[in-house]
């Protein structure tokens, strides 16, 4: 018996050895991409023409990223500015959304859920298309109103989908003891409703400041050329047939890549109860 339990037990560390090594194996070539990234932005660009490259920075320099501080500031602060934008018209129109089909439930509330579903399965392309042709009548090309809004769209579907499933969880005693003190549906949402449920507003804003920062598509087809440019577009103009600055290039995606780590590391404990909400309904 204690043999047969003994070889079970050098079963389970096999197979749980074999499990961590191919978890590590998968990890590493996943993140390849962004070691490559930093090694190039500390490579010196004639090291980039050695055929094999460096696996090291050997001769590591900082021009890249003094490029970045020469250049590419202003694009970062569009950035920033359209980001945050994203994420107050988000949660301030999502928020309200979600409460109403959580716990007002008004007639047609399924439909609406299955229409926020469709939304987001429209490509990106189609509706930066459609936003093109508003904003050349209403003049708001290359601003970053009209990116703040366009971006929008791409969250709020989303967003008001993990607000419903969040709110769907808060005890309605809750809200039955506010509205028995004279609470009115607005000033229930606001004093009770909102604050208990900070995980979903921290998730939605986290995704929805993402969502924004890497656009490309919207940025490309509605702030091209314009005076306010994001910085995925400020990466782009670094590429071209005749451009060999790839220190620039990727110290640029580093920079650009330090917000969103930075945010995602610091919420990810309210993102983990965010995105399972909804799992147990009232």
């Amino acid at each position: 018996m204690n043999a047969m339990n003994a070889r079970n037990d050098m079963k389970r560390r096999n197979r749980t050895w074999w499990k961590t090594a191919t978890g590590l194996l998968l990890t590493a070539v996943m993140l390849f991409p962004v070691y490559w990234m930093l090694n190039v932005s500390f490579t010196r660009d004639q090291d980039m023409r050695k055929s094999p490259p460096d696996w090291f920075p050997v001769h590591s320099t900082l021009d890249g990223y003094r490029t970045v501080l020469d250049q590419q500031m202003p694009y970062l602060a569009t950035s920033l500015v359209i980001g945050l934008g994203t994420v107050v018209l988000t949660v301030a129109v999502a928020a309200p959304a979600g409460y109403a089909l959580a716990k007002l439930r008004p007639r047609g509330g399924g439909v609406i859920g299955f229409l926020l579903l469709v939304a987001q399965m429209i490509p990106g392309i189609i509706m930066a298309m459609g936003f093109y042709a508003i904003y050349l009548q209403l003049g708001l090309l290359q601003s970053v109103p009209g990116l703040i809004v366009a971006d929008s769209t791409l969250a709020v579907p989303f967003a008001v989908l993990i607000f419903t499933a969040f709110m769907s969880g808060i005890p309605r005693e809750l809200i039955q003891a506010a509205q028995m003190d004279g609470a009115r549906a607005l000033r229930t949402f606001w004093s009770v409703v909102l604050p208990m449920s900070r995980n979903a507003v921290v998730t939605v804003s986290l995704f929805a400041f993402l969502w924004s920062w890497s656009d490309f598509v919207f940025a490309s087809t509605l702030a091209g050329g314009g005076a306010h440019e994001p910085v995925t577009l400020g990466i782009y103009h670094y590429i071209g047939n005749n451009n060999q600055e790839w220190n620039a290039i990727m110290a640029t995606a580093v920079v650009a890549s330090l917000p969103a780590t930075v945010i995602l590391v610091l919420a990810q404990r309210y993102v983990a109860a965010g995105v399972t909400a909804g799992a147990v309904k009232d």
